[in-house]
Formats: C-alpha cells, structure tokens, sequence
C-alpha cells in the first residue's frame, strides 16, 4: 500500500532512523558518568515506562492470554536479542566515538537482507545486492581511520 509517492512504512523508517541516530548522541554523552550497563538498564527502563503508557493510551489490551505461544516465543526471542544488542551498543558507545560506533551499528542492515534471504525467503534484485555491498563499504569507510 502506498501514500503519495512513497509507501505508508517509509515515514516510519526515516522517523526511526532519525530516533537513532539521536539515540546515539544522547546514549554518547549519558554513559561518559556511569558505566555502559546501568546506561542500558536506565534506558530500558525509560522505553518500558514510555511503552506502557502508549499502550494503556491507545486502549489496546495488556492481557498476555491474548497473545499465541508462537508470537511470545518470537517476541522473547527478539527482546532477548535486542538487550544483548543495547548492552553490546552502549559498551561500544563508552570505549569508542559514536562517529565510528553507530556506523558499525548499522552493519545490521546488511545482516537482515542477508538473513531475510537465508531464513525468510526473501528476494533481493541486483540494486538491491548493490545497496547492501555499498552499505557494507560505506560501514568500513566510516569506522575506520
């Protein structure tokens, strides 16, 4: 479904990506006076807080019951690999510059095209391999000296 000229998930995207990159300078600047874990735990809690109340706002139902094995299973999962990638994130934001960190960061762009190829079937057109071995240089442009 499309918007105009663009699909409706693009404004989201660039939203998202404009978030990120503020959560890089704001996460930069936080951990300099605590260590990158309390960092992360104070964020999370931040998120989670912030979470609850678009959910209770918005009316949708906080009932766990309603949710299917499957989908718990995944979104555990999931929350489960973005913990360990926030840990791992803030450590790397503590010990080097955000200008060569988030770049790095974003390395998971190549890696889900990849895995969306591998694991979900997924078919990428030859501009679309492109963009992914540009990201990947643009990557080791960016992160190393």
């Amino acid at each position: 479904m499309t918007d105009g000229l663009f699909p409706s998930w693009m404004l989201w995207a660039l939203l998202s990506a404009c978030f990120a990159a503020l959560t890089a300078i704001f996460a930069k600047v936080g951990v300099e006076g605590v260590g990158s874990d309390m960092a992360t735990l104070i964020r999370t809690a931040v998120i989670f807080l912030m979470l609850i109340g678009i959910v209770v706002w918005s009316g949708q139902s906080l009932s766990p019951s309603a949710v299917s094995g499957k989908t718990w299973l995944f979104l555990v999962l999931s929350g489960l690999a973005t913990g360990a990638s926030w840990l791992c994130y803030f450590r790397a934001l503590k010990l080097g510059p955000a200008s060569q960190v988030a770049p790095v960061d974003k390395l998971s762009v190549v890696l889900v095209a990849l895995f969306g190829v591998l694991f979900l079937g997924e078919k990428l057109s030859a501009p679309n391999w492109l963009g992914v071995v540009l990201i990947a240089a643009g990557v080791i442009l960016l992160a190393f000296k």
